[in-house]
């Protein structure tokens, strides 16, 4: 989990980052300032791992903020000016996103500060060991059938002789048994939590109760009983206390 502050004089883009930040089940917000001499503070008084910091603000330049960190953190630029590009990198920061910044391009950044810094971390690490492995199912079309990216997946579903693949905001339905794509899919990414439901462990971002919620899905996904201890052993064994 990183640590991270969102440093920006204008509010709406605190709002757009924060957003962002909350998608990412390995960031943790830690706070959004929009002083950079208050959020200079944390700095000096905390362990913040990641500043998503804006360049041109008052009191203090985001340059300026940098160098007086003196490399307490990793930083990634906010900007609406490439002019700066050259500045930030000569100070080592790890990427310069241009405003307004889609949502993929800002995961792109915080993914070099996952390689920096938390290669140890092994649901991260688990996760990117499917990178390019995918499987290819027969759909409900005769003749038809499709690649998917195991990366890609959030949840699949159970429906008799079909399953429900939710992947990359798209719904493939594909003719299989539930059991046996549960066999097939690799158990460190992949976890049954209902009779009816696999989720990839990796887009798992809260529980509450017996609900499991994804990343970037509105969905909750009931946790049965069947499978709530295996599903909790699970969880507490990543559990800061």
């Amino acid at each position: 989990m990183l640590s991270c502050l969102i440093v920006d004089d204008e509010q709406h883009a605190i709002d757009v980052l924060v957003h962002y930040v909350k998608q990412v089940q390995f960031l943790q917000l830690t706070g959004a300032c929009t002083n950079p001499l208050e959020a200079l503070q944390i700095v000096n008084e905390q362990k913040i791992d990641l500043l998503f910091l804006d360049i041109q603000m008052p009191d203090i330049s985001g340059i300026d903020f940098i160098k007086a960190a003196n490399g307490k953190s990793h930083f990634i630029l906010t900007t609406a000016y490439s002019e700066f590009a050259t500045q930030g990198f000569e100070l080592e920061v790890v990427d310069y996103l241009l405003k307004p910044i889609p949502f993929p391009r800002f995961l792109k950044a915080v993914q070099r500060v996952v390689n920096m810094t938390t290669r140890s971390n092994p649901v991260f690490d688990n996760y990117e060991s499917i990178d390019g492995d995918y499987i290819f199912v027969k759909t409900e079309f005769k003749g038809k059938m499709l690649k998917i990216n195991l990366r890609d997946i959030d949840y699949i579903e159970g429906m008799k002789n079909y399953v429900a693949i939710y992947h990359n905001g798209q719904k493939t339905m594909a003719l299989l048994n539930l059991k046996d794509l549960e066999q097939r899919l690799p158990k460190k990414n992949f976890l049954r939590i209902h009779k009816s439901f696999i989720v990839a462990i990796a887009k798992i971002i809260a529980v509450e109760g017996n609900r499991v919620l994804l990343r970037n899905l509105n969905t909750e996904i009931l946790l049965g009983d069947a499978f709530k201890t295996e599903f909790m052993e699970i969880m507490k064994s990543k559990l800061m206390e």
